[in-house]
């Protein structure tokens, strides 16, 4: 995302005016003291009690374990450290976990500001969210000059907040979690008004998002985010507005069905889901990871009406890899079936980290990143049912790599495309870069050839900016972003970004996208380099001729080329025209009147003109079979 997109900016002023108006007065917190060491309770520790104090050394120094005892001044101290650490650091290596103990933190007297920056991953650690409370704030915003356009890579979850005003006079009074894309919130019950919107920078664009499994008691305020993605969350107060591609499923309190205006798709169950697993403390104290079940047609959050339905796994179950470890120690841990839990930290690949047991556990904490060597794909999963991989982001070395991730064997490989409705390969916060920190290229980014697989929030991202010398069309080379192969594939949040080809090609039957975000490149030199078979440019989303059913609700691309503004792609969306593909409600946007789409579909609807329309998009309600409306 760069700095300089703009947004609408009379939509997101108007309704920052409202909302600063209601802001709950702020109340004076003193400093922080310095950071030291928490002083013993004077009685003997309880057995339970000291099983509840430990924290397993291997996690290693990068996840930072809170517990209720601790000094507020000490806890206070340590976050705001990480975050002045953090706030700017989007290209760095530096990766963090926040873990809370069960417990309550803060008070109405003395708030905990919890401020999230870059590559840091804030949970609580009670099996329900209840399990944490914090009273004050757990803060995600963008940064003056650039909104909230590329605020990335971080997330919070499994935690209570009760918002409680703090001494930064503009961000209080609400919970506000302003982000773009790779920044989940999961498992949060929000008891006050919680804002998407960057209200407190200039200019306060935004680019999100993905909540899910969670309950916003007061409402949410969407403001400037373009567009954002809600599944299987209570709105609690309800949902203020849209500006292009609003997105819910299995929501409690959503807005009803009302695409293009407001552009609102609503679907009242989630078709396939599966909650990603987490870590937790249980009332022995003893450390586990819980692993979700997947859902059919769902409703409302995994926790309203008790525990989450699942199987708990004690860590003694997992490899834990630390930065450093070796892929043949990671494998050899794998081969003899432990599961892997992979502490926060940049691990470079040089040869494939292989999933081949059924119902196989790969769990990343603080965005852990497998950054590939000498042209390597850094994981992949045999044919086997049931794996689960979240929490990790794949970054592209300078060496080509034919992909990143491989869930399952491809056909030329005689792959069986395992996997079951009932036990599903799931992969939930799983990121993909090309570029930005450093040179990066691969043909593709995620490859998935299992049947029954769920994507939920997936990014995949040709970066448009990095570090000087690590982007450009001929620098950060990768032709498509996700590759999907198996049948009965579903992705419920997808997230695909400037490859220089088409950017999803769906090649399995019975596909289903619930959400679906793109741009199309930006840096094209010239027509001649982005077009194909008498089409200018390609698709943001292409599903194969071959293809008889699929169904996809809620899709928008836009295009900024502003390398060579005068760029054209035919359109955005390319599907086979039969009774059993179906698309709802799809969008195209020109940006900062640079490049134009020519039509929305297969030839079909209004283009999005740079300099002509630029921010206004064009809609098609429902396309298949060659009809549009």
């Amino acid at each position: 995302m760069p700095r300089s997109r703009r947004r609408r900016t009379g939509v997101a002023a108007a309704v920052c005016a409202v909302t600063l108006g209601v802001l709950a007065p702020t109340s004076a917190v003193a400093a922080p003291s310095p950071s030291s060491p928490s002083q013993a309770p004077a009685q003997a520790p309880t057995q339970a009690s000291q099983a509840r104090n430990q924290t397993p050394q291997e996690l290693g120094p990068n996840v930072v374990v809170f517990s209720p005892d601790m000094a507020q001044a000490d806890i206070q101290a340590r976050v705001d450290a990480i975050y002045a650490q953090q706030v700017d650091n989007e290209m760095g290596t530096q990766r963090y976990a926040l873990l809370f103990k069960p417990g309550t933190y803060g008070s109405e007297s003395n708030p905990l500001d919890v401020k999230v920056g870059y590559y840091t991953e804030v949970d609580g650690l009670g099996q329900d969210p209840s399990g944490v409370t914090i009273n004050g704030g757990v803060t995600a915003t963008g940064r003056n000059g650039s909104g909230a356009l590329d605020t990335f890579w971080r997330s919070v979850s499994n935690l209570t907040i009760h918002v409680v005003p703090t001494a930064d006079g503009c961000h209080t009074g609400n919970e506000m979690w302003a982000v773009s894309q790779a920044a989940p919130m999961r498992r949060v019950d929000v008891k006050e008004f919680t804002t998407f919107m960057p209200y407190c920078e200039s200019p306060n664009y935004a680019s999100g998002g993905f909540v899910a499994d969670s309950r916003l008691r007061g409402g949410a305020l969407n403001g400037s985010q373009q567009q954002f993605y809600v599944r299987n969350t209570d709105l609690g107060a309800g949902w203020s507005n849209g500006v292009w591609n609003q997105v819910f499923s299995g929501d409690v309190n959503a807005p009803a069905q009302s695409f293009p205006d407001p552009p609102y798709t609503t679907l009242t169950a989630t078709p396939v889901s599966r909650e990603k697993p987490y870590l937790y403390v249980d009332e022995a104290g003893a450390w586990r990871v819980f692993v979700p079940s997947a859902q059919t047609n769902s409703t409302g959050t995994t926790w309203a009406n008790g525990h989450t339905a699942g199987r708990s796994l004690p860590l003694s179950d997992f490899y834990v890899a630390r930065p450093g470890d070796s892929v043949a120690k990671i494998n050899s841990a794998l081969a003899q079936g432990k599961n892997l839990l992979v502490t926060p930290g940049v691990y470079d690949v040089a040869q494939s980290i292989a999933v081949k047991r059924a119902d196989t556990v790969v769990l990343g904490l603080g965005l852990a990143t497998f950054t590939a060597q000498n042209g390597a794909v850094p994981m992949t999963v045999a044919d086997v049912q049931g794996v689960d991989i979240a929490g990790l982001t794949f970054d592209a070395g300078t060496v080509n790599s034919p992909t990143l991730l491989r869930i399952g064997s491809g056909r030329q490989e005689g792959g069986k495309h395992q996997g079951t409705a009932a036990d599903p390969t799931a992969l939930q916060d799983v990121f993909f870069r090309i570029g930005g920190p450093h040179v990066g290229k691969a043909t593709t980014s995620l490859e998935v050839n299992s049947d029954h697989a769920i994507l939920d929030d997936v990014w995949a991202w040709r970066a448009d900016h990095g570090v000087p010398g690590s982007v450009g069309w001929t620098v950060n080379t990768a032709d498509t972003g996700v590759v999907v192969n198996g049948d009965d594939v579903t992705a419920t949040g997808l997230f695909v970004e400037h490859y220089q080809k088409d950017n999803v090609i769906w090649n399995g039957e019975r596909g289903r996208t619930v959400f679906f975000q793109n741009e199309l490149p930006y840096d094209a030199p010239d027509q001649a380099a982005w077009q194909h078979d008498g089409l200018n440019g390609w698709a943001a989303y292409k599903v194969a001729n071959t293809v008889r059913t699929h169904e996809a609700w809620g899709l928008g691309s836009y295009v900024y080329t502003n390398v060579n503004p005068s760029l054209h792609a035919t359109q955005s969306f390319e599907v086979p025209d039969a009774p059993g593909v179906i698309m709802h409600d799809l969008t195209t946007v020109s940006l900062n009147k640079a490049g134009t789409i020519d039509h929305v579909i297969n030839g079909q609807g209004t283009a999005a003109i740079g300099g002509v329309n630029d921010g206004q998009p064009q809609t098609i309600t429902t396309y298949t079979n060659g009809r549009a409306n």
